[in-house]
């Protein structure tokens, strides 16, 4: 169509190009599925996903992360799962943690963990497709897509073929703020999908001596930022070295007593 806007939340015809989700296994009954995304990588996606998951569980719901970043899988070893996934001739069968959460990831199909994903771009989108399409999720509450960063094919594999019902954008307080989460942001809008809010990551430290609160990169924009694009805040996270390391050891669900992103929690819940 010549007069396109490539918006397909607000169109109503039925053209080829038109977005449409593919269905997940039939014996998968997922309620909300939320993607987190970020322009650019090393940001924190990783880290607020594994947050989100770990505090929504801990309210007694039921929860999964599909590791959508092929190339830069992480989520299991925040939750110190390693080995492979089975399957049979029904379909293919998540992890679970010890807190219960349901995850499947790239990670989880290497001999080694530390081998890297040399895949082209088609193979990649189409190894997300099948997480979605193929895994038996069973019954679960919330599921958290791990997006890998960017606008490119895997995202846009994500978009078209996950039913989300919205997204939350990371971002980190640097210059460059305010390009990057334009960016998510576009992209969300043009494929009609509801953004939940904003996160800041990296956003400030507390001195474990004084209690003193220090932006490391300067003043944070994430007001400007979200006032700029109508983008609600959901968090701001520090950087913490006790919460880096119980990451890197596995250790994610011991974060649980602490309400990191509680705001964010309380914005998918309603």
């Amino acid at each position: 169509m010549s007069d396109c806007t490539h918006d397909c939340g607000s169109c109503a015809k039925d053209c080829a190009s038109r977005i449409s989700s593919e269905k997940p296994h039939e014996l998968s009954r997922i309620g909300k599925t939320i993607g987190i995304v970020s322009g650019k990588g090393g940001v924190g996606k990783s880290l607020v996903t594994t947050l989100l998951a770990v505090g929504m569980a801990k309210q007694g719901k039921r929860v999964a992360i599909l590791d959508a970043d092929i190339t830069g899988p992480s989520i299991p070893r925040a939750f110190n799962i390693k080995g492979g996934i089975d399957g049979d001739d029904l379909g293919i069968y998540p992890r679970e943690s010890e807190g219960g959460i349901k995850i499947i990831s790239s990670n989880l199909l290497l001999e080694n963990e530390n081998d890297p994903v040399i895949w082209r771009g088609p193979v990649i989108a189409s190894m997300v497709k099948q997480f979605w399409t193929d895994v038996i999720w069973g019954d679960v509450d919330y599921m958290f897509v791990d997006m890998p960063p960017g606008t490119g094919d895997v995202p846009l594999t994500v978009f078209q073929s996950i039913k989300l019902d919205g997204i939350i954008v990371v971002t980190s307080p640097q210059e460059l703020v305010s390009m990057i989460v334009e960016k998510a942001v576009k992209m969300a809008k043009t494929m009609g999908i509801k953004i939940y809010g904003v996160v800041e990551n990296m956003s400030y430290f507390i001195c474990p001596d004084c209690g003193k609160e220090t932006e490391l990169f300067g003043g944070s924009k994430i007001d400007e930022v979200a006032t700029d694009f109508d983008l609600k805040v959901l968090g701001r996270l520090p950087v913490d070295r006790e919460i880096a390391k119980a990451v890197d050891e596995g250790r994610a669900e011991s974060l649980a007593d602490r309400d990191l992103l509680a705001a964010a929690i309380k914005e998918i819940s309603k």
